[in-house]
């Protein structure tokens, strides 16, 4: 062993000197050990006396000769013992969870919870209510981003947040842009969230963006164009709930995440795999007689159900509905 090696297990480098002491001098007398440690009897009794609760000496016999323990008893033992304290530290911070509901009490009693509308001024203070949003989020984040990329900053922003709320079981689910899949960084970033549990979309159609924590607070840009100029946090529960009720129709007609590679393209390769919405078209195409009655169960207009109709017919290259429906199940589409 090294000098001083063993402060790692909690002795420290006198008590290490006189273990050490003993295993070149076994078998001899504690009587002048203090005059070898520069210190005071007492003292040397005293770290003689805690080495042999550790184990490390034992005295023997009427003249309390003292034998060291062999190195490597000695040294499993300690590790046991450390082991043992680092499970019960462990112990006490996993079970600390009740000291944020506690810090939070705290705050409340401070500052009213806030009530209405929120306004945030600059990007710094928006990302700082993402952060602080994010990180207290107990049940489901929601959220539609239509960027195009994401910097590598932002990514190494984004990832410890929304990785910690997934292992804490925060649900996700994200709707962004496809376009965004045409940047690497931002794909990849995106399946591993999905690879932790994420649920993510991508669309064409949408220039939102929202996010919602558990329900009761969504944060909406004041110009989605221009994030910089300011966001609002809606507290009020019909705020919120209409907000939601947005995300749900954003998320209805948005497509699953593709494979890595790309997706699903049938046997032609020339004629691009259905969305999610025009998927939910052809089996309601396949199940529903009326157009207004397969629009209401898709919740969408009756003009914009019959157009995703048309477009699925002129891409099959179908003279009828049924003919469609037969195609489509021949590309394994429904």
């Amino acid at each position: 062993m090294d000098e001083n090696e063993m402060s790692v297990f909690g002795v420290p480098e006198a008590e290490e000197e006189i273990y050490r002491h003993f295993l070149r001098n076994p078998g001899t007398s504690a009587d002048d050990l203090h005059l070898l440690l520069h210190s005071r009897p007492w003292d040397a009794r005293a770290r003689i006396a805690r080495l042999q609760e550790l184990g490390l000496l034992h005295a023997e016999d009427a003249e309390q000769r003292i034998f060291p323990a062999d190195p490597e008893v000695a040294l499993t033992r300690l590790v046991d013992l450390r082991l043992h304290a680092l499970h019960q530290e462990l112990q006490r911070v996993t079970r600390s969870r009740h000291v944020i509901d506690g810090l939070r009490a705290e705050q409340a009693a401070r500052t009213p919870p806030p009530q209405g509308i929120e306004q945030l001024e600059g990007l710094a203070q928006i990302r700082n209510r993402i952060d602080d949003l994010a990180f207290f989020a107990r049940d489901e984040i929601l959220s539609v981003e239509p960027y195009a990329r994401l910097s590598a900053e932002n990514i190494a922003r984004s990832r410890p947040l929304d990785l910690r709320c997934l292992r804490r079981g925060v649900r996700i689910r994200n709707v962004v842009s496809s376009v965004a899949l045409q940047d690497p960084p931002t794909a990849a970033y995106l399946r591993e969230l999905a690879e932790h549990g994420a649920a993510i979309r991508v669309t064409a159609d949408t220039t939102e963006r929202l996010l919602v924590y558990d329900r009761r607070a969504a944060l909406v840009p004041l110009d989605p164009r221009d994030t910089s100029r300011g966001a609002l946090v809606a507290h009020r529960s019909g705020l919120v709930s209409n907000i939601i009720a947005l995300f749900d129709r954003i998320w209805e007609q948005a497509d699953d995440l593709p494979p890595a590679g790309g997706g699903e393209g049938g046997d032609d390769p020339a004629v691009p795999a259905p969305s999610g919405i025009e998927r939910r078209v052809l089996v309601s195409m396949c199940t529903v007689g009326k157009d207004e009655a397969g629009a209401r169960e898709l919740g969408v207009s009756v003009r914009t159900y019959r157009r995703h109709v048309a477009d699925l017919m002129q891409t099959l290259g179908a003279a009828s509905r049924a003919q469609a429906a037969l195609l489509a199940r021949e590309r394994g589409w429904i």
